[in-house]
């Protein structure tokens, strides 16, 4: 028996498929936002923006889906967090510490709330900042990627 044959297996014909830029499978796809928790959502749309729902996934290329999420400004927040939750940023400059809540930035953009949670779940580093680029947040139903005809999934059976 030589070393490249198990049994009467023959394992010269299986390979490990590592998946780069040209034979990655990208899709576009359209998720709903609407009465969705933010956490589980965005966790979910960052899944699928990674590329780990594909049998092909390689941690090192963006084999991911373009996603485009609609009707931002529905989405639930569970207890308190609308009045308690904190986003914080700094100016640089010494006492520039900024703090701002949920629903101050509810008001002011919605859609940006969806993308800090999903960009929090993504790699910190180029990739990652690669990933990003794969998603588009609207609000209400309207977006402007029709021409990619995006396929709408379901994310509470995904």
């Amino acid at each position: 028996m030589n070393d490249l044959t198990i049994g009467s297996v023959d394992t010269t014909t299986y390979k490990t498929i590592s998946a780069n830029r040209q034979s990655a499978d990208k899709r576009w796809v359209l998720v709903d936002a609407t009465g969705q928790t933010l956490g589980r959502f965005a966790s979910k749309v960052a899944r699928i923006i990674r590329g780990k729902h594909k049998p092909n996934f390689t941690p090192h290329v963006d084999c991911g889906d373009n996603v485009v999420v609609i009707h931002a400004e529905k989405i639930r927040l569970s207890g308190n967090k609308w009045a308690d939750k904190k986003y914080i940023r700094h100016t640089g400059y010494p006492g520039g510490q900024r703090l701002m809540s949920v629903r101050h930035l509810a008001e002011k953009c919605p859609a940006r709330i969806l993308e800090r949670a999903v960009k929090g779940m993504l790699p910190k580093n180029r990739l990652g900042a690669r990933l990003f680029k794969n998603l588009y947040v609207y609000v209400g139903p309207q977006h402007d990627k029709a021409a990619q005809k995006p396929q709408p999934i379901d994310l509470r059976e995904f």
